[in-house]
């Protein structure tokens, strides 16, 4: 049956609530919580990203029925000054509502996945306190990320990003007193700051294309941009250009892009369910939304589409070659998250924008099933170790560190801050160290298996969501971009190698520490989340399978309207003739070249990790066979050194020069104590002390004293107190008298 308009049109106006939901669960937690239950806050919490999802559900099911024409929802008055006047309405189209379904129902199972988290995380860090903080921040990124992919306007879009960027700021520095280990320090801290910076200058580029842009259409509507840009680029090219690649600086700091990519490995200083929700699935994909949404601009202007296709796949085998080197589970997976971007940018950047969304809502699921699946790795070396330490037992004569793992360095300078009040663990043991592990898919058999399925999901291999979605990204650029077709082809051949290295060392062998011996399976409110998304990481690819397209043709309703030509699967770049091995839209030989190497990959990982397992305290394999290329992917090509050398200590040395030389020695000593303060006393001292007020005022009121003074010593001598003084007196007042008298 068909759904009446009047349905239709009342779920359209739903929209506004799937901000409201999330603000009302928050707000309930800060006001309520600290009289609730933990289970009843984070089910709160929960509930109120479900609603928003339920609440997506039903707007994508307006959009059906309305056979996808897009709707704008007024809701307030926002700004007017003048003649410009900017609403705050929502844009529900296919585009929007696709990122509402993932950051909502992704949310959601993240949300439910942090009850059983965070509800042991803040008592291995002996702080319980935190838990309801904890989901009071996670409601909030939902509610300023529906704002975000919600918005009808770049300035609507811009608070949403803004807001997203301060919450991943406050999750980043959630144990903002610690390092990753729980000791005292303060380099979470540090990684928060370092991310929300970074993100500064990316934010920079995207107010210097929203400004440019108003300044020649006159508009931040969406509507309106759209409606001119051709008029725009036909009549100042380089004002297109300009805005596209401002936006570009914009992406690359939102989603992890060189060169600003380098926050986001910091970022797995947050705990698990935040590197899945915000750092996986949804905030770093904003930056590809941001290039979607404005596809009628890119598509004016083929030289901005390559530069940001060529950043991609840039991106995605430099991040690539690093994951190779790292022994962090987590720190793998925040480079592959920047290596899988990467694809994501190149694909819209081609102008294959269905792809590279497609793209993003399966790497959704199979990356927050595999962070997901490594923070229950993490507990349950938590709860081996501290089942060791609770019988009085200790790991592994030497847990690996700082010989050869550069995170020790970054976790253990707490310089002055050792104040900082914190239990000091058992043993500085590092649960997130990979040659720490071993053996666990004996321990922790749910997690291997849905690690492993993520795993050959992100790796491509058939028939899993990755393999369709990766896939479609390298037909394309295999048509008319060779370069970034081979970028990214050598890419996807190490993001299976360095998965099935991870594979190898975390769960199969013996166990490297005590720990791993004793790790312990998670409970079912961890695990049951990741069987939601190892099932949709499976099945995934069915949204825009060959012939069917559903998932073109849903997309296809927004971006494949008029200006935005090209948009749907890059369809400027389809032949006439349709070569024999192109099915339906799937391409053979690409998709048969890329499984063969993913294959080829994780063969080559099994005979470097998989068929002699690592035993505890050895060396990386590669390490040996490599030499300095392995120590530049373990140091990250020592990118973060080149940074801190180029800029932070520039930046530094600036800092001081102004503080020392400007600040002090100039404006303090010199413009400040000496111009000003002793121009000041010298006048006091000198002009206004010895001059005026000494040789003046008092020279002349002294003056009149010594007068009196000599004066009342002269006229003493005649008050001398003898008669006969007074009597001569007399007699010469007499006389002196007379003689006037005689004279006149």
């Amino acid at each position: 049956m068909l759904m009446s308009e009047t349905m239709i049109s009342t779920f359209f106006n739903l929209v506004p609530l799937i901000v409201f939901f999330p603000v009302i669960g928050l707000l309930i937690n800060i006001v309520f919580g600290g009289w609730m239950k933990e289970k009843a806050i984070g089910w709160l919490a929960s509930a109120a990203s479900g609603l928003a999802f339920v609440v997506s559900v039903l707007l994508a099911v307006s959009l059906s029925g309305a056979h996808g024409e897009a709707q704008v929802v007024p809701f307030a008055e926002w700004i007017r000054i003048g003649e410009l006047n900017i609403p705050w309405n929502f844009r529900v189209d296919t585009l929007s509502v696709t990122m509402m379904l993932v950051v909502s129902g992704v949310g959601t199972l993240i949300h439910i996945y942090a009850i059983g988290y965070m509800h042991e995380d803040v008592r291995f860090k002996n702080d319980p306190g935190r838990f309801r903080r904890f989901f009071v921040f996670l409601n909030l990124f939902i509610a300023m990320m529906m704002i975000l992919v919600s918005g009808d306007s770049y300035l609507m879009l811009f608070v949403g990003w803004e807001g997203v960027g301060l919450c991943s700021f406050l999750l980043i520095g959630f144990w903002y007193e610690m390092d990753t280990l729980g000791r005292p320090s303060w380099a979470n801290s540090d990684a928060a700051k370092k991310a929300f910076v970074v993100n500064r200058i990316g934010d920079l580029g995207f107010i210097l294309a929203a400004m440019t842009m108003f300044w020649y259409f006159g508009s931040l509507q969406f509507g309106e941009v759209f409606a001119r840009a051709e008029e725009i680029a036909a009549a100042q090219p380089l004002v297109m250009i300009a805005i596209t690649l401002f936006m570009l600086i914009g992406v690359a700091g939102k989603s992890a892009q060189i060169p600003l990519y380098v926050w986001l490995p910091d970022a797995m200083a947050g705990p698990t369910p935040v590197s899945a929700l915000i750092h996986a699935a949804t905030m770093v994909t904003a930056g590809v939304y941001l290039v979607a949404r404005s596809a009628p601009l890119y598509t004016l202007v083929p030289q901005a589409q390559y530069i940001v296709a060529l950043v991609g796949a840039l991106t995605a085998l430099f991040a690539a070659t690093i994951a190779v080197g790292q022994y962090d589970i987590k720190k793998v997976l925040a480079y592959s998250t920047i290596s899988q971007l990467g694809f994501m940018v190149a694909a819209v950047g081609m102008g294959a924008y269905v792809a590279g969304m497609f793209h993003l809502v399966t790497h959704a699921f199979f990356k927050a099933l595999l962070f997901l699946s490594a923070g229950s790795v993490i507990l349950g070396l938590e709860r081996g170790h501290h089942h060791l330490a609770h019988h009085g037992r200790h790991g592994s004569p030497k847990s690996p560190t700082s010989d050869s793992d550069p995170r020790s360095q970054e976790t253990s300078d707490s310089g002055h801050h050792e104040e900082v009040r914190r239990a000091e663990p058992v043993e500085a043991f590092d649960p997130g160290d990979m040659r720490n592990m071993g053996g666990l898919r004996k321990t922790m058999p749910v997690t291997f298996w849905l690690y492993l399925i993520g795993t050959l999901a992100l790796a491509g291999i058939f028939p899993l969501a990755g393999f369709w979605s990766k896939d479609e990204i390298l037909a394309d650029a295999q048509l008319h971009y060779p370069l970034v077709y081979i970028l990214l082809t050598i890419a996807a051949f190490f993001t299976a190698f360095y998965m099935g290295r991870q594979i190898w060392m975390v769960f199969f062998g013996k166990a490297r520490h005590d720990a791993a011996a004793h790790a312990e399976e998670s409970k079912l409110i961890v695990t049951a989340p990741l069987m939601v998304l190892a099932g949709l990481s499976i099945f995934g690819g069915a949204l825009n399978l060959p012939y069917l397209h559903t998932f073109t043709h849903w997309l296809g309703y927004t971006l494949g309207g008029e200006g935005a030509q090209a948009v749907a699967e890059g369809a400027a770049h389809v032949t006439e003739v349709t070569p024999w091995y192109v099915l339906g839209g799937l391409n053979l030989a690409v998709a048969g070249l890329s499984t063969l190497l993913a294959l080829a990959a994780i063969y080559f990982s099994w005979l470097i990790y998989g068929r002699k397992p690592l035993a505890a305290g050895q060396k990386d394999p590669l390490k040996k066979g490599l030499g300095f290329i392995f120590t530049g992917m373990e140091r990250k090509w020592f990118v973060d050194e080149i940074y801190w050398a180029a800029f932070v200590d520039r930046y530094v040395d600036i800092s001081r020069f102004l503080a020392d030389v400007i600040d002090g020695r100039f404006w303090h000593d010199w413009f400040h104590d000496k111009l000003l303060a002793g121009t000041y006393n010298w006048l006091s001292r000198v002009a206004l002390d010895k001059v005026i007020d000494t040789r003046g005022i008092d020279a002349f009121f002294n003056g009149l004293g010594e007068l009196t003074k000599q004066a009342s010593t002269n006229l003493r001598r005649l008050q001398n107190g003898f008669v006969r003084s007074y009597a001569l007196a007399v007699l010469f007042g007499v006389v002196a008298i007379l003689g006037y008298l005689l004279i006149r």
